[in-house]
Order: C-alpha cells, then sequence, then structure tokens
C-alpha cells in the first residue's frame, strides 16, 4: 500500500483508522467507507478519461526479462544495502525491509538470500534458476550486477566528506548538541507524547524520528539498534535529493527551469520530447509512456511496470529512460513515474562532467559537505549513474538537515545553496496536477494540498514507500523525519499522523 503516492481517500481512511476499528456492516465494509470507495472510483475514472483525451498513440513496449527475475534482483539488493549499509540482522532484513522491488509476497518463491561477507556480495536465485547478484562497493553502496555476468560499467570510487569529525562540531554542521532547555513557547509534555505516538505501537516499526524547531533539534528517538548516523532505508525521499542537485546547477547557471531539457536522446531533429522543459520532468508531467503502479489505469497484466525496472533491470538507467516515447504532450497530465527523477539525474551528471569533474563525488562536494552530512549512500545502477529516484539511504539526521535547507529558503551558513525562490518552486502545485484535480504535488516535492495530513494544507514533504517522511511545515518553524522498516508502513502511517497533530499542540505558530 503506497498511501502518499496514490493518494486515494479510502486507502488513507483505512490508514488513519485501521479497517479493524470502523464500524462495518454486513459486507464488511461501513457506509462511509464504501462511499469513498465509489468516489475514489469516480475520481480515478475522471483521471483516466481526461488523459485518454490527450494521448498521443505511440507504441508501449513493456521492460524485457521475467518479473521473478526482477523480483530477485530487487531483492539481493534490499539485503545487500540492509546487511552492509543498515547493519541489519539478515533475517529481520528479509521480514521487514524494503517490499517495493521485492515485495513481500514473491520471497517465498525466491531462493534464500546467500550472503557473502568476504566478498560483499547477496544473491538471490528466482524460480527460473537465474542467479541475481548484489554487490556492495562502499561510498556507491550496493548494485545489482546485471543476470549472468558480473561486469560494471564504471569504476567505482571512494567518496568522503571534507567536514571534520562530526563530535566535534555543534548541531547542524556536527552532531554536539547544546545542553540547554527547551525553547519558550514549546509545550515539553505534549514534545514527549508526540515522540510517544511516533513509536507506537511497535509493529509500526519506527526507527528514526526526529525533530527540528527554527533549525534546533528539539526531539529524536531510534528504534533498537539505530542511532543517529545509521542510514536507513528513505526509498522515493530521494526524489526530492535530486531536486536539490538541480537546483544547485540552476543557482550556478548551469540549466534553467523553463529551458527545453537538452537529453542528448531527444535531439534528432522533429523529436516532440525536445519540448519538454526541465520543469516539466521536475512536476511530474514530462508524459512519457511508462507504467507505474500508481498510475490510476494501471493492471498487471500488462507486465512488469517500467517505474520497478528502472530500479532491478540492471540497465543503464538513464537511457531508458530517454528513450521512451512520449503518451501526452508535456505539462498537461500529472503522473508519478520514475523516469522523470531519472532524467534529472542524468542532466546533472552530463552538466557535471562537461566540465570534467567527477560525478559521483559531486552530491557530497556541492551539497552534502555544505550542510553537515556525512553519511548519506547514493547506489548506482551498473553503468554508475544515481538512482536516487529511491535508492539511497540517510540517517535521520541528515534527511533533518536536508528539509532545513529548504525550510531557510535555500540558504546555509549565510551561503545561498539553491536559488532564489527554488524553495518556493519545489512547494508550488505542479500545474498537470492541479489540472487533474489532484492538489497534492509540486516539484519532486509532495503538498500537503489536499489536507491528508494534521499540518496546513501549504506544508510540504519527501516521502518514500514504507513510511519515509521529512515534513516541512514553515508557519511552525518545523521539520519532521519519520523514517521505518518497510513492513510497519500502515501502522506506522497512523503513528506518523498522531505524532504531527500533538506537534501542532506542541510548537507555537511562527508570528
Amino acid at each position: 500500500m503506497r498511501i502518499y503516492a496514490i493518494g486515494s481517500a479510502v486507502l488513507l481512511m483505512f490508514a488513519l483508522f485501521g479497517a479493524q476499528q470502523l464500524n462495518t456492516g454486513p459486507a464488511g465494509m461501513s457506509a462511509a467507507v464504501m462511499a469513498a470507495a465509489q468516489s475514489q472510483g469516480s475520481a480515478r475514472d475522471a483521471l483516466i478519461e481526461r488523459a485518454n483525451a490527450f494521448e498521443i498513440n505511440t507504441p508501449y513496449v513493456p521492460p524485457p526479462g521475467d518479473p521473478r527475475e526482477h523480483d530477485a534482483s530487487g531483492f539481493a539488493k534490499i539485503m545487500c544495502s540492509a546487511v552492509f549499509i543498515t547493519g541489519l540482522d539478515p533475517a529481520v532484513a528479509a521480514r521487514n525491509v524494503g517490499g517495493f522491488t521485492a515485495p513481500f509476497e514473491a520471497r517465498d518463491q525466491l531462493g534464500k538470500p546467500v550472503i557473502d561477507r568476504v566478498n560483499k556480495t547477496v544473491t538471490v536465485i528466482a524460480p527460473t534458476g537465474v542467479k541475481r547478484i548484489a554487490r556492495y562497493l562502499g561510498s556507491q553502496g550496493c548494485v545489482t550486477l546485471p543476470a549472468g555476468t558480473e561486469p560494471l560499467h564504471f569504476k567505482p570510487i571512494t567518496v568522503t566528506s571534507k567536514l571534520p569529525d562530526a563530535s566535534t562540531q555543534p548541531w547542524p554542521m556536527g552532531n554536539v548538541l547544546p545542553n540547554e532547555p527547551l525553547p519558550a513557547g514549546i509545550n515539553a509534555d505534549k514534545l514527549k507524547k508526540a515522540i510517544a505516538a511516533a513509536f507506537e505501537p511497535a509493529e509500526g516499526m519506527t526507527a528514526a524520528f526526529v525533530v527540528t524547531w527554527k533549525g534546533r533539534l528539539i526531539a529524536e528517538r531510534y528504534g533498537e539498534g539505530i542511532t543517529a548516523t545509521t542510514p536507513l532505508e528513505s526509498w522515493s525521499m530521494g526524489k526530492s535529493l535530486t531536486a536539490t542537485l538541480m537546483g544547485i546547477l540552476i543557482r550556478q547557471g548551469v540549466y534553467k527551469l523553463s529551458q527545453p531539457a537538452p537529453i542528448p536522446e531527444w535531439q534528432t531533429k522533429g523529436d516532440p520530447r525536445a519540448h519538454i522543459r526541465i520543469a516539466d520532468i521536475m512536476h511530474m508531467s514530462s508524459g512519457l509512456r511508462i507504467r507505474a503502479p500508481q498510475d490510476p489505469d494501471y493492471d498487471p497484466k500488462f507486465g512488469y511496470p517500467d517505474h520497478v525496472y528502472l530500479y532491478t533491470g540492471s540497465i543503464n538507467s538513464f537511457h531508458y529512460s530517454a528513450t521512451r516515447p512520449q503518451q501526452w504532450p508535456p505539462n498537461t497530465v500529472g503522473r508519478y513515474r520514475n523516469c522523470d527523477p531519472s532524467l534529472i539525474n542524468y542532466l546533472v551528471r552530463l552538466a557535471v562532467e562537461k566540465r570534467g569533474e567527477e560525478y559521483l563525488s559531486f552530491p557530497q562536494r556541492a551539497l552534502f559537505d555544505k550542510i553537515g552530512i556525512r553519511t548519506m549512500v547514493l547506489e548506482t545502477d551498473p553503468y554508475g549513474n544515481f538512482l536516487t529516484q529511491g535508492y539511497e539511504f540517510g540517517s535521520g539526521r541528515d534527511w533533518a538537515r536536508l528539509g532545513n535547507l529548504y525550510l531557510q529558503d535555500g540558504v546555509w551558513n549565510g551561503e545561498r545553496i539553491l536559488p532564489e525562490g527554488f524553495a518556493k518552486f519545489v512547494s508550488t502545485l505542479a500545474p498537470a496536477w492541479v489540472a487533474d484535480n489532484r492538489p497534492v504535488y509540486g516539484a519532486f516535492f509532495w503538498i500537503n494540498g489536499d489536507g491528508g495530513y494534521p499540518v496546513p494544507k501549504e506544508a510540504y514533504y519527501m516521502a518514500g514507500a514504507g513510511g519515509q517522511w521529512t515534513m516541512i511545515i514553515p508557519s511552525h518553524d518545523l521539520v519532521v523525519v519519520r523514517l521505518g522498516h518497510y513492513r510497519g508502513s500502515r501502522e506506522g502511517t497512523r503513528s506518523f499522523h498522531k505524532a504531527l497533530a500533538l506537534l501542532m499542540e506542541a510548537v507555537p505558530k511562527k508570528k
């Protein structure tokens, strides 16, 4: 269940209250839920009808390969990252982590992950007998190798922070916290209850909960075995990180939001994709033809979704995304699809390498070292392309730092890192999504425009599958991070809502 991704009223109701808490009728569904389901069905039909009206007659070719082999690829990578990056017990990871690219219900059909701690690999055998191997590469995290071979089409590098030891620097550039009482105006009791609510019940599997107010870290708590520096599965929060890297290049004068995206594969005369702007891509409205589980007309019978294949295919993900045909005119229909952040990452790589710089260390040099992030891991495909549409790992504190960069309008310690107004751009509703009557998406950031969270509608957030959030609430000077293990996402969603509601009572509104 991906509540945040599809904005479904009925799914949100189940996430908030739980089916067992509703007064159900003879059919096991309450009148309220039935009405919500009918309303959702009508909204879905309207989305499909509107999209069909703009449809361009181009072919759809599903991703190649056996879906179960792709599941094995995803499972191997998930286990590799869980063991070698997060440091989880393999049995715990296999039961609870990363149910997106290797669904839990599919894991029983796969071979038991074989973990080689000497060579730092994880092997999973698909029902077809094909072995999928993921290898830990250090700074580039884990990469799933192409089936049947073990080549990498890039040379891994070691990326190191130039910052002093975090234990020697005060927050936020380091991890030394002031020994001071809470600021005046904060209700300590409500704050304490909010932290407790984020971890109740245990089935929610919350791993990290971090709260900052006006940039100051005022509360945090971690699950068993997790620390303030443990990199955790973050999934699609990486899309917002991708937006940030593009923002840095825009600040440096490399790109403009309004310009057509200079994707090499689109430069043939007459190619309609040459009209797609960078802003259209960041608004998740490029109009490219792929299939994603979040699509209102998604049907698994049509094959493995490209949205997931961009993780599990062990392909050149940038080239795959760039060679998808046009389905709708750009800036017309809003759809949550991984081809768009993949293409922005493509543009980042093109720009960095064009000026002779090292691509794999660019995020650390241009962003992380500037805001105190030392432990974030960005994973790649076998071609060394960042897969930060969801393959990245960060600690609760690191995501809080990134959230505060936006809360401070892209300025950190007096230095402007993002263009003036960029935070406003990412937190403003995307035109195509508004036209679709879904006021929930900006530019690689989600927006609380439908009031789905108990915070002001102007709040915006990074979100990832399995219950990962970095919520930015400018009206209260708040950044709230919640990270958890994937299996607990249903209960974790309810817990997060309760915690947010209590934080709204604990922290004063900005005057």
